[in-house]
């Protein structure tokens, strides 16, 4: 099985930047590493639904984000490290919640069923 833990978050105010860390480790049943795999970012907030932020391919390293991030937030990995980030900017109070790296061998997807292995979750918490 694959293993990610997240690290980084934090409470911090509006205007100010964090950088998450997902450290993965094992294989899927498959026998694909961090390398070979497609990762995302997700968050929930309170009350809400989880929602797709970002995600990194394995084959080019293809972004994708959804519109309220894009500009403010970048994804990329470290295959060196097993290591994917988030490094987000310019933080907004709408951007609290929880936030969660997944795996997917599923090709530039935002869908969380296609997600397999997921993590616990650093929660980030933005005040106004």
């Amino acid at each position: 099985q694959v293993q990610l833990v997240e690290s980084g978050g934090g409470l911090v105010q509006a205007g100010d930047s964090l950088r998450l860390s997902c450290a993965a480790s094992g294989h899927t049943f498959s026998g694909r590493t961090f390398s070979r795999l497609n990762m995302g970012w997700f968050r929930q907030a309170p009350g809400k639904e989880r929602e797709f932020v970002a995600a990194i391919s394995w084959i080019g390293g293809n972004t994708d984000y959804i519109d309220s991030v894009k500009g403010r937030f970048t994804i990329s990995r470290d295959n060196a490290k097993d290591t994917v980030y988030l490094q987000m900017n310019t933080l907004k109070p709408e951007d609290t919640a929880a936030y969660y790296c997944a795996t997917s061998v599923v090709m530039k997807t935002t869908k969380s069923a296609d997600y397999t292995y997921w993590g616990q979750g650093t929660q980030v918490t933005v005040s106004s």
